[in-house]
């Protein structure tokens, strides 16, 4: 699927919700406002927060909020190298290193890429179910789904 898609030069998942990311975070000036539209992507691609780190996060820029008794912005580099220290401390409790990103990054690929099988399974089954119940189809015999290989048919 990878190989597929760097032939046409289509977007992984991963590279199309970091430009969705950039695009749509463009001119916000605000942390909070920042994290509150990267939850919203998230919310709209799907993608559940399953080990809770947007909560701790959003405690995070609380914390340090209250530590500078002001808004966060994102071009204050100073508070800014404070929330990374929070976020790096959540990442430790987590157990999420930047080394692994690229890993999650593939089973992220490899979870799309069953889920899209699975969907092709069963629009070729659902098709072939229909032309079975056509009358100039009745005494053909359905084909094995498993048997049936695109490099047969190119």
């Amino acid at each position: 699927m990878k190989t597929v898609r760097e032939k046409g030069g289509l977007f992984s998942e991963s590279q199309r919700i970091k430009y969705t990311i950039e695009t749509r975070t463009q001119g916000i000036p605000d942390v909070r406002t920042y994290l509150l539209t990267l939850k919203e992507i998230r919310s709209k691609r799907g993608l559940t927060d399953e080990l809770g780190a947007e909560a701790m996060m959003m405690g995070a820029l609380d914390k340090v909020e209250k530590e500078i008794k002001k808004p966060l912005m994102r071009d204050d580099k100073k508070s800014m190298a404070l929330l990374t220290a929070e976020f790096d401390k959540i990442n430790k409790k987590l157990g999420i290193r930047k080394e692994d990103l690229p890993k999650y990054e593939e089973q992220l690929e490899l979870k799309i890429a069953k889920a899209q099988l699975e969907e092709l399974k069963k629009d070729a089954i659902e098709a072939m179910e229909t032309q079975k119940k056509r009358e100039e189809f009745k005494d053909e015999a359905m084909p094995d789904v498993k048997s049936l290989d695109i490099r047969n048919f190119i």
